[in-house]
């Protein structure tokens, strides 16, 4: 039953205007309006908000209502529908497979064995395998580009350091600017279910296979860094490299 639910809600993406409206929405990582996706993919609102309901229906999308001026009270206006990416997952495998299960059982052994080490090995050697002969990632463009066609949903982060004791508010404004460093961020882990019950071990498989999809020794470098609902690994400019 499950799998022809997961088969109709994927069949809902056929229809052009509605697969990018899934899109634009998946792909902001945040709460989207129906005035801001209509405009985004070129559509009337009416035909949007048809769409994006039925993705909501399908359960490919999670819809709420906030008022998107940021005021609150009288004048504030009505609180609008808004519409964000389904934390559910959908899969779909003619004839049945389940490959969850056995990618559990097999980090289960691996763990209760202390095989960390030897996984993260074999990791980093089928990174370096999938990037080939291909050179170290030379920049964050690069990377986010190498990122996406592995499915992570890559975004860039800029991130400003805090304010420094004594110093006064325009002199750690400046400096928080020049050393603001920008950060690949990712919105998909393409091993949530696992990493979610391993994560110790599947995170640090995944840290290790960045590695060597991107390069260790090049331009940019991955590192651990987790945050609720996105990738526990970041991508940022390799510290040999900032000038």
């Amino acid at each position: 039953m499950e799998d022809t639910q997961d088969i109709d809600a994927i069949a809902m993406l056929q229809d052009p205007v509605r697969r990018r409206l899934y899109e634009y929405v998946v792909a902001q990582g945040r709460e989207v309006g129906r005035n801001e996706a209509a405009e985004a993919t070129g559509v009337a609102r009416t035909l949007a908000a048809h769409h994006l309901d039925k993705l909501a229906g399908a359960g490919l999308l999670e819809s709420g209502s906030r008022r998107l001026t940021g005021r609150s009270g009288p004048g504030a206006g009505r609180p609008a529908k808004v519409y964000t990416r389904a934390r559910a997952e959908r899969s779909v495998s003619l004839p049945a497979r389940d490959y969850r299960t056995a990618a559990e059982l097999l980090a289960e052994a691996a763990e209760q064995a202390g095989l960390d080490a030897g996984l993260f090995a074999a990791a980093r050697r089928r990174g370096e395998e999938l990037r080939g002969s291909a050179p170290p990632c030379g920049d964050l463009d690069e990377a986010m580009r190498t990122l996406a066609a592995r499915g992570y949903e890559p975004h860039l982060e800029t991130a400003e350091h805090a304010d420094r004791p004594g110093h006064d508010e325009d002199a750690a404004r400046a400096e928080d600017a020049a050393d603001a460093t920008p950060t690949l961020r990712m919105r998909n882990c393409p091993f949530h279910a696992v990493a979610e019950r391993f994560p110790p071990l599947v995170c640090g498989m995944n840290l290790a296979l960045l590695e060597g999809l991107l390069g260790a020794d090049g331009a940019v470098r991955a590192r651990m860094d987790a945050r609720p609902g996105e990738c526990c690994v970041v991508v940022e400019t390799s510290k040999n490299n900032i000038h």
